[in-house]
């Protein structure tokens, strides 16, 4: 189960903990056994109160709930099972806010993703009529003509290029996976770094080629490379991890992290809930699809990106599953 499970006796004992919960209370599930609930997760009366209900065959829960150790906010739900004991599912208020961004970018992106397809096709076969008919006048005429005709080739190109966009934050479905390196995919998207930006790698070698659409994915990561450096950054971390307690839809297993993260200016607080929405930019110069581009691509492939910016750094991570075989 991908969420920190406990189960009590009706005293509130301890009698199974899963993984999670073990991580997140920091003790063996030895340790754990036969200690009151009330002994990590306050206040204890609401606690009572909870898991009173529970015991009267209730299914119930709360957010009101911290531990004992740091404070940290805990939504609880309980209910009886069969045998008489209570199960209890802990869920950090920082992953359920999280997951509630997460499922408004999702949709926003699903949205967005539908009218850009529909409006791209629907101007791209007239676009590509009018740059043939352009090109033809552009061999049939001379002198200032000449410059003129030049002068709407690049407008529609320009045009194209922007339709081209709308294209790539469009839904791809069944998209074809290999097994790529994502160490050497990295490597090959900053091979060409500049001399006056440092990079640093910090990549865990154990990590087995996984399952990935290998060209959305390199564009995903030189989104967010282009990203790091049109910022001023002159020190660039790369890192890979494998992660165990991070839940995706849809997957039961480990997690591959990908994390990127720069010194440079920090993105601008005006913009931090949307700028994964199209067109939404906090450069001078920019389209603002390179986020959008990004969550699109880990959506793809079934995971979920993170961001986090302060002062002197800002990071970027990509959540996605690690498969190894289909």
């Amino acid at each position: 189960m991908p969420v920190s499970c406990l189960l009590l006796d009706d005293k509130g004992c301890i009698q199974a903990a899963n993984v999670l919960a073990q991580e997140h209370f920091n003790l063996s599930e030895k340790r754990l056994l036969q200690q009151n609930l009330s002994a990590f997760i306050a206040p204890e009366e609401e606690l009572k109160t909870l898991l009173a209900h529970a015991s009267s065959a209730e299914t119930i829960s709360s957010d009101v709930f911290y531990t004992v150790v740091g404070h940290r906010p805990y939504s609880l739900y309980v209910s009886q099972q069969s045998d008489g004991l209570i199960c209890v599912v802990m869920i950090a208020e920082g992953n359920r806010l999280e997951a509630e961004m997460q499922s408004r970018r999702h949709e926003m992106a699903e949205a967005v993703s539908r009218i850009a397809l529909e409006r791209a096709h629907e101007i791209k076969n007239p676009l590509a009529a009018l740059r043939g008919a352009t090109q033809l006048l552009s061999e049939q005429v001379s002198g200032e003509a000449t410059e003129i005709v030049e002068h709407m080739l690049g407008d529609i190109d320009r045009i194209k290029e922007r339709v081209d966009g709308f294209l790539q934050i469009g839904p791809r479905a069944n998209i074809q996976m290999q097994l790529v390196n994502i160490h050497a995919l990295i490597d090959s998207v900053i091979r060409n770094a500049d001399d006056h930006v440092k990079v640093q790698r910090s990549f865990d070698p154990s990590i087995p080629e996984t399952l990935f659409h290998e060209r959305r994915l390199r564009q995903a990561l030189e989104n967010l490379w282009s990203n790091a450096i049109e910022a001023s950054s002159d020190l660039v971390v790369w890192e890979t991890r494998v992660e165990h307690g991070v839940v995706l839809p849809e997957h039961k297993g480990a997690v591959l992290s990908v994390k990127i993260i720069s010194n440079g200016a920090e993105i601008p607080e005006h913009i931090r809930q949307k700028m994964f929405e199209p067109y939404v930019t906090g450069k001078e110069r920019g389209n603002g699809l390179g986020l959008s581009i990004v969550q699109q691509v880990v959506q793809e492939h079934g995971g979920k990106v993170v961001v986090n910016s302060e002062l002197m750094r800002t990071s970027f991570t990509m959540y996605l599953p690690l498969r190894t075989e289909e």
